[in-house]
């Protein structure tokens, strides 16, 4: 037995599709404030939060691909398909930004202690 279609009308998936990149603009202009803020008042955490807001905005790139892809869903499957692997690579960047974000505090550790000896 098949899984039924979607029927999703073209108007409302090409509503869906202008609300994501209205969405999708208006976040890239929060990043590009928030970058201009970061680099224009400098200290010791100016590079940490340039990751961590360069990793957000990774994040969220990833989000509006991953809603891009099921306005598209046909059906119930290819939905759970399409979900499964955004969860799945969510998991393994969540761990390797874990990664870098450890390594950088561990650096800036190090730099620390190597000034005050």
């Amino acid at each position: 037995m098949s899984e039924p279609k979607l029927e999703v009308p073209a108007e409302l998936r090409e509503l869906a599709e202008k609300t994501i990149d209205q969405a999708e603009k208006a976040f890239g202009m929060f990043f590009d404030a928030a970058n201009r803020s970061i680099t224009s008042i400098p200290n010791p955490g100016t590079e940490m939060s340039k990751q961590a807001l360069s990793l957000t905005q990774q994040n969220i790139k990833a989000a509006f691909e991953h809603a891009r892809k099921l306005v598209h869903a046909t059906d119930l499957q290819e939905a759970m398909r399409i979900q499964s692997e955004f969860l799945k690579s969510q998991f393994t960047n969540a761990g390797e930004h874990m990664r870098q974000i450890t390594g950088n505090v561990m650096s800036a550790a190090r730099d620390s202690a190597k000034d005050k000896f």
